[in-house]
């Protein structure tokens, strides 16, 4: 469906003239652009800190050839690189390259087929290669560098909340002890970590082409960027796999994947379209990435650039440092996507998939030509999951997750805000940030409905093909977009792209009869010391005598008077009716325009905003109840969600909660959507738990969804307590690994001792949410004697020391956790002591026992700390270790 945007055509040089709308003052083109520029802007943004450069070029990387091979036991990757490049513009005698962590065994120049040897120094991260003469730009150097790779004996490490780790190679499960995971090879480049793995100019404004010879042992598979030229077995047990990229993209994107996966291929306008998975899921992977070739096809025909690559891949990793990885021709990501297909009913991760798959041409084709200009990769990444979601489901799913982009950035934007492009920074990896992905996500689709689809979709396609295989800043991205409407852009650049904040509106409506006239008063309340006083175009609908009809106005100064002729007193002005603004906003409208807004204005936000406003706090019998009622039937899960999280109020009320129940059961009961069903027995158990009910949950523990069976078994224990843990035992029969972690849940919260086993095999056998599974097991140890506490520390201790980042933190917090419920165990029994002594009665044998058993536990788990503490090796999770 595609969105109603010819009205923006017309307003030519933001100059806007109103029919029956009339402003205060009459705005021209130099009066908005000199407020958009003027004086009152230049006293935003008063940044601190160094100025963050585009990395400037000395020398431009042509050509990158690879061979490498690995030892899994010291975990080091044994390589051979031949860097292809010349000189910029200025003559040099050098070659400076990052090799982060390595032992250089040569370096040498190569001249026909002779290779001669160079001086070089390498300190710190930096790799200085003496040519041995001055070359020019019109001078091609061929460098040889026999290297070996050491990820993990960095003296440094560091990352980010967006991405935990950035030592760029990482062996997993090397020595093959733990059977829960397979031995796995990955790399991971962004921001500047493939210099870990091979020497480059590793900055995002170099582009190379590539080829890589990859040697392992025949039981692996593998996958890099380009396409897969030969396979040549080496009759020694091992294989090396001849990987070749044509088309230069950025150093960052480099990417090797190697374990035992299986592959599953599909085919998109002759191109291979491919999803590498551990080999349990294999018969999921069609419905994991199934939708791959069809986005494809839309995101081609939608930027009119198809797909530019000559394949696309997709692969799935264990312990994977963040998300996903839009790696040039071949998607990493992590093990969450691993899925069956009843996990894919609760969620199907398609966004995410979009998001990198989008990437592919913002990012990976044009790319950020520094850090600063990250909003040009995630932004767009970030609107290509909105541009899926209108595309295949229709317009009220692009809004719910422009929606919740909007909410996320809102929420950070209380401790946050700052420039979209930036460039004061503490490190670069600061960028990404919900500025960078949901603010910058939003602000395209304002420019979008500013400009209209037709140019708005032009203007990409004319960024893409004018910056192809090559670094752009966000300047690139407006020249393209001016050149195609014939629009100045710096106004609304200005505002969005380079400054910070947002708007903040107060909007207030009257009608006066007696001039049959409406008022619309819309008050910037943002502090303009910080942030910009906004100029923005926005749609005003009127819905007056069975009619709607809409009026573009610009907002413009601190308080906007907008009037409108009407006739008779409007049910409703639905003021920026698209809802497309970027704002935080109180609309103050009453009672029944919520309503009215609700019934009968068209958009996904025209029925949540009602429900936000008056749809809590309200009474039964009035019509916000019955609003309620009726948005449980609403066409879109979200909102029938919503309205059911609502109902509560209903049940306070004696008339109303029979109705309230009956519709939240048949939700439960019969709704398509899993987390409405989920949604529905959660409030049921809150709100209108009784007898009825238990039913319900019954019949839920035997549903497709396993986000549904936890909310049943969790409702069912709660409050038929004997039965529910009678269901529980019973579904430990399907020994399905999924349930089992429900279970684990249930348990840790009823502590049961006899449920020890059972708790310690669901950690131990667990591949997926190690971490959820870790937390689970510290509650469920916190609630056990110290003979079961200790025996389950040792799992804890296994994870802490040989686990994922993300793992290694969460089982060292536990073990801490579990630390202080001794010290409280000693403490109340030496109070038991101490009461008992002081009355003479008894004997005191039995609690100086148990004390001296939990001190020595104290001790034991202290020892544990210091020692995992000590030997973490990754200073960034020595951190972490609180």
């Amino acid at each position: 469906m595609k969105y109603k945007l010819t009205k923006y055509c017309a307003i030519a040089a933001m100059v806007i003239s109103f029919a029956t709308c009339k402003t205060a003052k009459e705005n021209t083109q130099t009066t908005v652009l000199k407020e958009a520029s003027g004086e009152q802007s230049k006293k935003i943004n008063k940044p601190s800190g160094n100025y963050r450069y585009t990395p400037t070029i000395l020398s431009d990387l042509i050509h990158t050839r690879l061979e490498v091979s690995f030892d899994w036991t010291k975990k080091y990757l044994l390589g051979k690189a031949i860097i292809t490049c010349k000189p910029h513009f200025y003559p040099s005698q050098q070659l400076v390259l990052d090799a982060r962590g390595m032992t250089i065994n040569e370096v040498s120049l190569i001249q026909g087929a002779t290779r001669n040897k160079l001086s070089y120094f390498y300190m710190g991260d930096t790799l200085t290669i003496d040519l041995g003469k001055t070359y020019t730009r019109t001078d091609t150097i061929s460098v040889f560098i026999d290297y070996i790779s050491k990820p993990d004996e960095l003296k440094k490490v560091g990352g980010s909340s967006a991405i935990s780790s950035d030592k760029g190679l990482y062996f997993i499960n090397a020595d093959g002890k733990d059977k829960t995971k397979p031995r796995q090879i990955w790399t991971q480049g962004e921001t500047q970590a493939s210099s870990v793995w091979f020497p480059t100019i590793d900055r995002p404004n170099q582009k190379t082409t590539q080829e890589i010879y990859i040697t392992i042992d025949t039981v692996f598979t593998t996958l890099s960027n380009g396409v897969l030229l030969s396979s040549k077995n080496n009759g020694n047990g091992t294989r090396t796999d001849y990987w070749k990229m044509n088309q230069p993209h950025t150093p960052y994107l480099f990417m090797m994947a190697i374990s035992d996966f299986k592959v599953v291929k599909e085919q998109w306008r002759n191109k291979e379209v491919s999803y590498y998975v551990d080999a349990p899921y294999e018969r999921y992977a069609k419905a994991i990435f199934g939708n791959t070739p069809e986005m494809l096809e839309f995101f081609s025909n939608q930027l009119g650039v198809e797909y530019p690559w000559d394949k696309y891949a997709q692969v799935v990793v264990h312990d994977y440092v963040s998300g996903a990885m839009e790696n040039t021709t071949a998607t990493l990501h992590g093990a969450f996507l691993h899925r069956d297909s009843r996990q894919l009913l609760d969620n199907s991760n398609e966004a995410v998939i979009a998001h990198e798959l989008f990437h592919q041409w913002f990012g990976d084709l044009v790319t950020c030509e520094s850090w600063s200009n990250t909003p040009l990769n995630e932004s767009f990444a970030t609107y290509g999951e909105c541009l899926w979601d209108e595309y295949k489901y229709g317009r009220d799913e692009a809004d719910y997750g422009g929606a919740a982009d909007l909410r996320r950035y809102l929420s950070s934007s209380t401790d946050k805000q700052v420039d979209l492009i930036r460039f004061y920074y503490e490190q670069q990896e600061d960028m990404f940030d919900s500025h960078s992905y949901a603010k910058g996500g939003r602000i395209l689709h304002m420019l979008r409905k500013v400009l209209g689809d037709e140019a708005f979709f032009e203007g990409l396609k004319e960024y893409l093909t004018a910056n192809k295989f090559k670094a752009a800043e966000a300047h690139h991205l407006r020249l393209a977009m001016e050149k195609v409407s014939g629009r100045d852009l710096n106004w609304f650049f200005n505002q969005w792209f380079f400054n910070k904040g947002h708007m903040e509106l107060d909007i207030q409506y009257t009608y006066v009869d007696s001039s049959q006239t409406q008022y619309v008063f819309v008050k910037q309340t943002q502090d303009l010391s910080t942030t910009p006083l906004y100029i923005m175009p926005v749609t005003v609908s009127i819905y007056a005598d069975g009619k709607v009809t809409e009026q573009v106005v610009t907002l413009s100064k601190g308080t906007d008077t907008f009037s409108f002729a009407a006739p008779t007193k409007p049910n409703l002005v639905n003021f920026d009716s698209e809802k497309m603004l970027l704002c935080k906003k109180t609309d103050n409208h009453t009672p029944d325009e919520w309503a009215y807004m609700f019934y009968h204005a068209p958009l996904f936000l025209d029925r949540t905003e009602p429900l936000d406003k008056s749809g809590k706090n309200y009474k039964a019998g009035t019509a916000q109840a019955k609003m309620v009622l009726d948005a449980m039937n609403d066409k879109h899960y979200a909102i029938r969600e919503k309205a059911i999280k609502l109902s509560t109020t209903m049940a306070k009320n004696e008339q109303a909660k029979p109705t309230a129940k009956a519709a939240l059961i048949k939700l439960a009961q019969q709704d398509a959507k899993a987390s409405v069903r989920e949604t529905a027995i959660e409030i049921l158990s809150e709100a209108f738990n009784d007898s009825t009910c238990e039913q319900v949950y019954h019949d839920a523990l035997r549903d497709s969804s396993y986000a549904v069976i936890k909310a049943a078994l969790n409702a069912y224990v709660k409050h038929f307590k004997e039965r529910g843990l009678k269901a529980a035992s019973y579904l430990e029969k399907q020994n399905n690994t999924n349930i089992n972690s429900i279970l684990a849940g249930v348990y840790a919260n009823e502590g049961d001792p006899a449920k020890a086993t059972f708790m310690f095999n669901t950690v131990k056998s667990s591949t997926q949410n190690m971490t959820t599974q870790l937390a689970t097991y510290g509650r469920y140890l916190k609630k056990m004697d110290n003979t079961e506490m200790k025996k389950g520390v040792a799992l804890l201790d296994e994870s802490a020391r040989n686990g994922s980042a993300f793992s290694k933190v969460v089982a060292y917090n536990n073990i801490k956790e579990l630390r202080a419920q001794c010290k409280t165990n000693m403490d109340e029994l030496q109070k038991q002591l101490d009461e008992k002594k002081q009355s003479g009665i008894g004997t005191y044998v039995t609690e100086e026992r148990k004390r001296d058993e939990w001190q020595n536990l104290f001790d034991f788990l202290d020892r544990t700390l210091n020692d995992i503490k000590t030997n973490e090796a990754d200073e960034k999770i020595r951190s972490r270790m609180n």
